[in-house]
């Protein structure tokens, strides 16, 4: 799984790519010159303590794992948590996330 890591990455996501909102996750892509889709995860401060966004972050990585054969080629996508997925990280599990995404994802078409 490649990752974005430069800001300009990022920034150039959020302003010229697509934005789908799920429950607890909302998702930016835009297409990129590459033969490969590159994923960033992102949560903030507003989400919850350390332990949280790392959980959250890690979810969203087994997650794209998990389905990464599905997912078109030539992406960059970014994954961002809301702030309901902290609020409910103690009652959340896995196939509720996977849940979420899917639809996010097949509402964008990527998948």
């Amino acid at each position: 799984m490649n990752t974005l890591k430069k800001n300009g990455e990022f920034q150039n996501i959020y302003n010229l790519g697509n934005k789908y909102f799920g429950n607890y996750s909302l998702i930016f892509f835009n297409k990129n010159k590459l033969k490969y889709s590159r994923f960033g995860f992102v949560a903030s401060k507003k989400v919850g303590k350390a332990f949280c966004r790392n959980r959250i972050k890690r979810l969203f990585r087994e997650y794209i794992r998990l389905n990464i054969n599905k997912i078109n080629n030539n992406y960059d996508i970014i994954i961002v948590a809301k702030k309901k997925f902290g609020e409910n990280i103690e009652d959340l599990k896995y196939k509720d996330i996977e849940k979420d995404l899917n639809k996010i994802f097949k509402n964008s078409k990527i998948i």
